[in-house]
């Protein structure tokens, strides 16, 4: 059984998943796509906290997904060999001017097709309906 706590990461993760999908409904050129990134990574961050909370994991206060990942495939391979390209950049690095990068589409939709990889993934690990 999913415990509330576990609920409200899943209930965030997916603000941040709607918010990615209402920037995505518009035309291209008004898409803020760094933005749509960082929700991407948000909303990964969120997925995978929810499912280490639900294997008793002591979650740390981390955005690198990469490292989230591997402590996710010490318990479940499944996690295993995900390719994540620059995600975590997103979660902190490029959200000030020194580090403002725009990605391009190809780059947008990557991330919004791994986010819901990972949704998919973890939910599916919690026993939880998508």
């Amino acid at each position: 059984m999913i415990d509330e706590y576990i609920k409200q990461w899943i209930s965030k993760a997916e603000h941040d998943l709607k918010t990615v999908e209402h920037e995505l409904a518009l035309p291209e050129e008004e898409i803020v796509k760094d933005v749509v990134c960082f929700h991407c990574q948000q909303a990964v961050e969120k997925y995978l906290k929810a499912f280490l909370i639900y294997r008793k994991v002591e979650i740390e206060r981390t955005h690198d997904i990469e490292h989230l990942l591997e402590l996710c495939a010490t318990i479940d391979k499944d996690f295993d060999n995900i390719e994540v390209k620059e995600l975590s950049s997103f979660g902190v690095d490029i959200r000030y001017p020194d580090d403002f990068y725009v990605p391009d589409m190809e780059e947008v939709r990557f991330y919004y097709d791994l986010t819901k990889r990972i949704k998919g993934l973890a939910l599916a690990k919690l026993d939880f309906p998508p």
